[in-house]
Parts: C-alpha cells; sequence; structure tokens
C-alpha cells in the first residue's frame, strides 16, 4: 500500500513578484503602485505632510543601507543598456565580452542588475572571476536581479539607486538601451559638464546604435550653440572591448597622478609655510624681541 509523505504535492505557483528594499512581495500582496509612483505622485490626501515626513527616514534608510554595502568595492564601472536585448543580440555579446575584459583588470561591473545586458555583463563578470554587482529598483513589472549577480540591492528609489551607480564608479560604459540607459546617459554627461565629477570617461559602445545620436549632438546641439564643440569630447564611441577598457584604465591612471600631483603642492605649500614661520621667528630672535 503506497503511502502518500507530501512529496507528490504540487508545488504552489507565486505568479508576479516585486522586490522593495528588502522585502519580497508576491500575488495579492504587490500593491498597485511603486514607491515612487506614491513619492511623485501629484493628487496626494491631504496628509501628505505626514506620509512624506515619515517617507524621508526610508529614503535616508536606503542611502545608508546602499554607503554600507559598496563602500568596500574594488575599483569599479558602472554598465548600461536594455533590459529588452536578447542574450544572442549584438549588444549582449558585447556586454559580456565587456564584463570579461573589466573584471581582468581589476575592476567590479554595476549594472540595473536586471535581464538583457545587464544579466550579460554581469556573467561575463562573474565567469573572469570578477565582483558582479546588481542595484536593483522597485518596478510595476516583475523583473528581480538577475543570477549572475554576486552583490545585490534592491532600491524603491530611483534617485538613491542613481546615486550608487555614480558615487562608486569610476566610469560609465553604455550599451543601446531605451529610456532608462539614455536617462543614464545623459546625466553621467551632465556631471561631467558641471564639475560635479571629474575624469569620468562616458564610453558608448555600439556604434551601429549611437552613430545616429553622436551626429545629432555635433551637427544640431553643437552647431546651434546649446552645448560646446568640447563637450563631444566628453563621449568616447567604440566597439573595441580592449580599447574601451583601456580608456578608462588610462583614465583612471591620469586621475591619479592629478591627484598625488595636488597632494605634492599642498605638501610643498605647507612645508613653504612652516619655513616661512621658522624664519620669521629667527629673524624676531635676531633683533632682540624688538
Amino acid at each position: 500500500m503506497a503511502t502518500n509523505n507530501g512529496n507528490n504535492r504540487a508545488k504552489r505557483t507565486f505568479g508576479p513578484e516585486r522586490h522593495r528594499g528588502a522585502v519580497t512581495l508576491r500575488g495579492g500582496s504587490i500593491p498597485p503602485s511603486t514607491a515612487d509612483q506614491r513619492l511623485l505622485d501629484s493628487g496626494r490626501g491631504a496628509d501628505w505632510r505626514t506620509r512624506d515626513s515619515w517617507r524621508a527616514l526610508r529614503i535616508l534608510s536606503e542611502f545608508v543601507e546602499g554607503f554600507e554595502a559598496l563602500s568596500e568595492l574594488p575599483p569599479a564601472v558602472s554598465v548600461f543598456g536594455s533590459a529588452r536585448s536578447k542574450p544572442d543580440s549584438a549588444e549582449c555579446e558585447l556586454a559580456e565580452r565587456l564584463g570579461a575584459a573589466l573584471a581582468k583588470a581589476g575592476y567590479a561591473v554595476i549594472t540595473g542588475g536586471g535581464p538583457g545586458v545587464m544579466s550579460a555583463t554581469n556573467r561575463g563578470a562573474a565567469e573572469a572571476g570578477g565582483l558582479s554587482v546588481g542595484l536593483g529598483v522597485e518596478l510595476p513589472f516583475e523583473q528581480g536581479l538577475n543570477e549572475w549577480v554576486d552583490l545585490g540591492i534592491d532600491f524603491r528609489y530611483f534617485f538613491a539607486r542613481k546615486t550608487m551607480f555614480v558615487k562608486y564608479a569610476k566610469a560609465f560604459v553604455v550599451l543601446p538601451g531605451g529610456f532608462g540607459t539614455l536617462d543614464e546617459l545623459f546625466e553621467a554627461l551632465t556631471l561631467v559638464q558641471t564639475g560635479k565629477v571629474t575624469r569620468f570617461p562616458v564610453v558608448l559602445m555600439g556604434t551601429w546604435y549611437w552613430r545616429g545620436l553622436v551626429d545629432w549632438l555635433r551637427d544640431t546641439m553643437a552647431a546651434d550653440g546649446k552645448i560646446g564643440a568640447e563637450d563631444l569630447d566628453l563621449v568616447y564611441l567604440t566597439d573595441d572591448v580592449d580599447e574601451a577598457v583601456g580608456h578608462i584604465v588610462e583614465a583612471d591612471a591620469a586621475l591619479a597622478v592629478a591627484r598625488d600631483a595636488k597632494q605634492d603642492a599642498v605638501v610643498r605649500r605647507a612645508a613653504a609655510d612652516v619655513r616661512a614661520a621658522h624664519d620669521a621667528h629667527n629673524e624676531h630672535a635676531r633683533r632682540g624681541g624688538r
């Protein structure tokens, strides 16, 4: 007589899944809106002041959590691209080779942690022995972190996540993508152009995809005086993985040299001030304290 020990029970089907910070929501527990939607909703009720005051603490906690999790990262590069790209697409193949090359050059790789280009980049880095980081965010549709992420954080708020992409990266590499990818690209260019970050390489990979945009930047924006001709140099366009990584390494080295030179100048000025004070003291003593 056969006994039922429970092993033949049907597995539960969860359906949609959403990550909200440290919380995972499934099925009927998923709210109809995201934290970002609720924050930015202009049709708030009368108690919005109280809700937003408490929300500020949650926002602060996301920054604290992100800073603590990422503060000990090795030098890293943030890589962006479409979640919709197919695994056999040209950009995914390029992304996987890029992730591996960055890992071999000693860089951790940071992506949005999703599928498509992000997953390919994380896979390349992980398989090459590098640190593969994914910064996810709560979205209205199902996504979650891809299987190649070694260190993952799920954010509620886009702006907290965007800060981490910039703060812990030495460079941005941007592969073919949609609105989100363009958002990260132009934010990086704005931060460099306005001096908020310095010597921050922005590499575009996928010349077949970006050539029209680069031409428009030159022939329309720059030609019409909306950006300077020198601003076009903020973008480095290539399909060569070794060339892209080399550009990042060179910029990183140049920044280190500039930082050392600045530190040496500070030390020399301090030493000169000490000598001047010492000479003034000796002169005062020579004159008998008069």
